[in-house]
């Protein structure tokens, strides 16, 4: 079994001249399943790598435990610790070739050189490196650098493979089509794979489970659509999505039998969104209190035209708009807030054109501003 468990896991860097202490991790705990593929992702600085380099053992840990298996690995030498690691720069030899880079690590390990052969070459077959074991690094593409990165790993057959933002330095072409090829790859291998990265686009489609950190912390572990159509709180809402959901802050109110999301900018009201029954179930208690209500750009919709706008629509202004080909992303003002709707490629919109929106609140999200929690009873 190679599972990895993280259980109260902290990096402190100590201070050094002026600059104070630094915790970059946080006391997190994470189970990663044996045979899945699970993604750290977050900003710059949330501390996802220094996790990995701490399950590596090339950071040093602070407190905590980390266990492959049943073995707390903790003051185990990176060695002999059953991992692999792809790093972002490749950090292949150059002077070295193709097979001679991917042979390398089992050459030191003492393997038979039929042992060698073979696992090179069922990696480079694997990873289409047939044909370019004689070449040396600088003979090769971006992509079949990290290919070669790859396959150095796969040799060794390790009980976990760690990644660290191994797509960053390749182009948006090569970065589709290389997480593709190691998705595949996880699932030909049936190994445990642990992938860094601050692309939100490569966690939503390569991981079996995300977990998106922030300033150290775990926000929210689950699958790619849970976290996207279910999020645990505002970081997660305002983070995961491109463009991300939009998020208005207002108020609970009556009007009449039905609660609405007030919007207010402190001097003057702004609009109203009827709440379904959903949302003034969740709202009912909080009538009167600070809210924020988030919904993506899909679940907004254009009208066709003011005049058939029912009662319940939103006024808005279009501020700008992004012509994508499949989609256009529209930005909008109303009341005090901006907001971006994703609407099919038809039609132009000018700046400041009147238009009414409407809202899919079935699909909408209420979150308190004070915990920054997802309200769900």
């Amino acid at each position: 079994m190679s599972e990895v468990t993280l259980s109260n896991l902290s990096k402190t860097y100590p201070a050094a001249g002026k600059n104070p202490a630094f915790q970059a991790v946080k006391g997190i705990d994470l189970q990663i399943r044996d045979r899945e593929f699970m993604v750290l992702v977050g900003p710059s600085g949330c501390g996802k790598s220094t996790t990995l380099r701490m399950i590596a053992g090339l950071e040093e840990i602070t407190d905590g435990t980390i266990a492959i298996g049943e073995t707390v690995v903790n003051n185990t030498l990176p060695k002999d610790r059953d991992i692999a690691m792809v790093f972002q720069n490749y950090a292949l030899y150059p002077h070295m070739t193709v097979y001679d880079n991917m042979a390398f690590g089992l050459k030191l390990r003492k393997y038979k050189k039929d042992e060698i052969k073979a696992r090179v070459g069922e990696a480079a077959s694997m990873l289409g490196l047939q044909d370019m074991l004689d070449r040396k690094p600088k003979a090769l593409s971006g992509g079949q650098r990290q290919r070669v990165a790859v396959g150095r790993a796969i040799v060794r057959k390790p009980k976990v493979f760690l990644f660290d933002e191994p797509l960053s330095n390749l182009d948006a072409k090569m970065r589709v089509s290389t997480r593709a090829e190691i998705s595949k790859l996880h699932k030909s291998l049936d190994a445990t794979m642990i992938y860094v990265t601050h692309d939100q686009v490569e966690a939503m489609t390569m991981g079996d489970r995300i977990c998106i950190m922030n300033a150290g912390e775990i926000m929210q572990v689950d699958t790619p659509l849970a976290v996207y159509n279910e999020p645990a709180n505002l970081f997660v809402a305002g983070f995961i999505g491109s463009p991300p959901m939009n998020l208005l802050y207002g108020t609970v109110a009556k009007s009449g039998d039905q609660l609405v999301f007030q919007e207010n900018d402190g001097q003057t009201a702004g609009i109203q969104v009827p709440l379904d029954a959903r949302l003034s179930r969740l709202a009912q208690k909080r009538i009167g209190s600070e809210i924020v209500f988030g919904i993506r750009p899909e679940h907004i919709k254009m009208l066709s035209s003011p005049q058939a706008a029912p009662a319940a629509s939103i006024p808005a202004i279009v501020d700008n708009s992004e012509p994508m080909g499949s989609e256009t992303f529209l930005y909008l003002l109303t009341g005090s807030h901006k907001l971006v709707a994703r609407i099919p490629p038809t039609g132009r919109f000018e700046p400041d054109t009147a238009t009414q929106l409407a809202f899919e609140t079935e699909k909408a999200h209420l979150f308190d501003p004070q915990s920054q929690e997802r309200i769900t009873e």
